[in-house]
């Protein structure tokens, strides 16, 4: 079953059309990366997608609704929930509290204490530091953190930009482990990286997108062991 697609989505800042008429989808189950170069737009789709970036052209569909114009916390209710590119967690507020900010749009009590358990276990970690602040806790750990927050609002689709930038190999490592037990147990993603390697080496599909285009598309074993997206961004000539 298709639970996200684009057909044609434009985006412009101001006259700069950002994004020139891109179409992908994303089935239940999968792990879908988006990858490509600094500017390429990248970032751009995932706003799209959550709504903080309007469309110029094109629609987008979510488990079977049109959402092109629906707000962005009402995208969260629906069921998608972005890990955003820089973590942007709440440094004055401890891990609980931060933990707490991913499930404001829910009222199941016992389904946010079953959540918040399987995102402690997940990420051990954020169980030790669970009063500490979040602005003193180390980039890997705030990149658990912005991940785990957004598992809190228990997203049918989870939006992951950029989840390894800035972070030395063994916690990107690490981050990716947890990046595929979340989908093992039932979770679709939509991956946006740099790091192709590990992005495609964890992908079930995957895109390329150069200067607001998608140019290639297929598995990610075909992108992974393709001459041109090796040589481009994997340091492989």
């Amino acid at each position: 079953m298709t639970l996200l697609e684009l057909e044609n989505v434009a985006v412009a800042y101001g006259r700069i059309e950002a994004l020139h008429g891109i179409s992908l989808y994303v089935n239940e189950g999968e792990v879908v990366a988006l990858i490509g170069a600094n500017g390429a737009g990248k970032t751009t789709t995932m706003r799209a997608i959550s709504g903080t970036r309007s469309l110029a052209e094109g629609r987008i569909t979510f488990n079977g609704e049109d959402i092109s114009k629906l707000r962005a916390d009402l995208r969260v209710v629906r069921g998608l929930c972005q890990s955003p590119e820089g973590r942007q967690i709440f440094p004055g507020m401890t891990v609980m509290e931060n933990l707490d900010m991913g499930a404001y749009t829910r009222r199941d009590s016992a389904g946010i204490a079953a959540d918040l358990e399987r995102v402690l276990t997940l990420f051990p970690r954020l169980a030790e530091r669970r009063k500490q602040a979040g602005g003193t806790l180390s980039g890997g750990e705030q990149q658990m953190l912005a991940v785990g927050r957004a598992l809190m609002s228990r997203p049918k689709l989870l939006l992951l930009d950029e989840p390894s930038m800035g972070l030395a190999p063994l916690v990107i490592r690490q981050i990716f482990d947890i990046i595929t037990e979340i989908n093992q147990q039932g979770t679709t993603i939509l991956l946006v990286e740099q790091n192709a390697q590990q992005a495609l080496s964890r992908a079930h599909r995957g895109y390329v997108l150069e200067t607001g285009r998608i140019v290639k598309e297929g598995t990610g074993q075909e992108l992974l062991h393709d001459p041109s997206v090796k040589e481009a961004y994997l340091g492989v000539a």
